[in-house]
């Protein structure tokens, strides 16, 4: 199998390189790094089944000989990244989409997109299933990023209807784990950021808004199980486990014996105040549900930036020396 990864260079991307690498694929993996990091794919290279394109995925998409799977991973995904970056959020959503379903069609291969349980906006039904529509401001601030994926997802399943591409979609729910940025502007790495720092740990609001948090392996293994699915309609993957913000920064802290405090500050504009998946769909037709428990997917992660935040200082200190 000869398989497209868009995005490949980012979190959750480049362990979908490696995941379908050790399932015998040929993979090529196009990334602009405007948020991925070729450090996530330097083990790769050499490697005779993996290949990288640094390409934005906005413009016209170029590869020779077959292609088996188009992935469409390339996304900002972090509300810091596209609150800085609305436009070229909108355009890999739009413009991006295009190209990679063109591709697909080109190459008679089967499409999978990367979606994101933004959809459901601020939900008013919970936990969220596949047939909710959501309840989103498209002009809000978040808006770049919610109407990116649904318009997305709007083009996917217009490419299934009229062109008769082979497409997929998944809904991605908070995902965690190794090779987070640590400067993703996300809850979960913030927290750690910030406690291993010995800095104050900021909840936004009164940190009673809800998430559901997935370890990647989890995540990725739900992702390879939909593509080798019948699935046509869009799919959640995430970890039902619900636990507030605020829970979550106690854990951290508890986790990483800091003397952080936790401090408060004002939520967001359009926050989501609850985001848990309903995987009863996701059980009956993939047979999947997680298996990596938050305690040790946490510490796992956390053993990361330790190792981050090292090489960090140490890279400081021999530039000052």
């Amino acid at each position: 199998m000869r398989t497209v990864i868009t995005g490949g260079a980012g979190f959750i991307g480049s362990h979908l390189c490696d995941y379908l690498i050790e399932k015998g694929h040929e993979v090529i993996c196009i990334d602009s790094l405007l948020t991925g990091k070729a450090e996530n794919i330097g083990h790769l290279i050499g490697n005779n089944h993996f290949r990288f394109i640094k390409h934005n995925v906005s413009d016209y998409i170029y590869i020779d000989g077959h292609v088996d799977n188009v992935l469409h991973f390339a996304s900002p995904a972090s509300p810091s990244d596209y609150l800085e970056l609305p436009i070229q959020t909108l355009k890999v959503g739009s413009l991006g989409t295009l190209n990679s379903l063109g591709l697909a069609k080109l190459k008679r291969a089967k499409f999978l997109l990367a979606s994101t349980s933004e959809v459901y906006g601020d939900p008013q039904i919970h936990p969220q299933r596949e047939d909710y529509w959501g309840h989103v401001n498209p002009v809000g601030p978040r808006g770049v990023y919610d109407e990116a994926k649904r318009f997305a997802e709007a083009m996917t399943m217009a490419y299934h209807r009229y062109h008769k591409i082979d497409t997929r979609i998944v809904r991605i729910f908070n995902t965690y784990g190794p090779r987070m940025r640590i400067n993703d502007g996300r809850a979960l790495p913030n927290f750690m950021y910030q406690a291993l720092r010995a800095k104050d740990i900021t909840v936004f609001g009164n940190g009673l808004q809800t998430r559901s948090f997935c370890y990647v392996s989890d995540l990725i293994r739900g992702i390879y199980q939909l593509l080798i699915s019948d699935e046509h309609e869009p799919v959640n993957i995430g970890n039902p486990e619900e636990i507030s913000v605020l829970q979550l920064a106690k854990e951290i802290v508890a986790l990483t014996g800091s003397k952080s405090k936790i401090v408060f500050k004002t939520l967001p504009v359009d926050d989501p105040k609850v985001r848990q998946p309903d995987i009863s769909k996701t059980k009956k037709i993939l047979g999947w549900e997680p298996h990596v428990s938050r305690e040790d997917g946490l510490r796992n992660t956390w053993i990361y930036f330790q190792d981050v935040l090292q090489k960090t200082d140490d890279a400081s200190v021999n530039k000052s020396t």
